[in-house]
């Protein structure tokens, strides 16, 4: 079972008990493999309690509507996504930043490459282009909130004289950019030719250049 600290952000009305924790979860559960499956569009929600038992009632209560239970899972997915990337990091003279932030893109790719994650992506493009409040609310949630977690630590290693960096929250933004192009590559269904080896070349090639970027002239 997941971790129920997952779920605490997640509903209106948060259950008390355990048992209730679990039904949350296997509702986002459910609904996750049936709009993988079919589409957002095509699974009601009768089809999601069917699959997961209790009834609708549910539903209402701790998200709403399919919109809000959509959020909702976008928000637990983000949790389990980034759960090993931009860990918090104490900074030091001794630290090793750079091992640091290759290891964030590493993991980032190795996520977004799995088949079921990149699937999912694709469905959230898909709701986003029809509902401008979700497109905000993930916005908000995943692509701006890890980078401001990035950025944060890069205005740490700053004051401690790892890098020269004046404006964190924009280096950040270049510094996911390193794996656009991978990224594009995964939502758009093209494979990937690189083993992990060269993936990792290439990202430890870009994050040398970054922190070439960020010394003091």
């Amino acid at each position: 079972m997941q971790d129920l600290a997952h779920i605490e952000p997640l509903a209106r009305d948060l259950p008390q008990t355990r048992r209730g924790h679990e039904r949350c979860v296997a509702l986002l559960d459910s609904a996750t493999e049936l709009f993988l499956q079919r589409g957002f569009e095509a699974v009601s929600l009768d089809d999601i309690v069917n699959h997961a038992g209790g009834s609708k009632a549910s539903i209402y209560k701790y998200f709403g509507n399919k919109d809000g239970l959509f959020k909702a899972i976008c928000d637990y997915r983000r949790s389990l996504f980034f759960k090993d990337i931009c860990l918090p990091f104490t900074i030091d003279q001794d630290t090793d930043f750079r091992s640091y932030l290759i290891l964030n893109l590493v993991n980032f790719h190795k996520h977004i490459a799995l088949p079921e994650n990149a699937a999912f992506m694709r469905l959230v493009l898909e709701q986003t282009g029809r509902n401008p409040e979700i497109a905000r609310h993930i916005h908000e949630q995943g692509p701006k909130h890890v980078q401001c977690s990035i950025a944060e630590t890069l205005a740490q290693a700053h004051e401690y004289g790892l890098l020269f960096c004046e404006k964190p929250l924009f280096s950040a933004q270049f510094y996911f950019g390193i794996l656009r192009n991978l990224e594009w590559r995964v939502l758009m269904g093209i494979s990937i030719d690189e083993n992990d080896q060269e993936t990792n070349d290439y990202i430890s090639y870009c994050v040398d250049r970054f922190l070439d970027g960020h010394q003091k002239r």
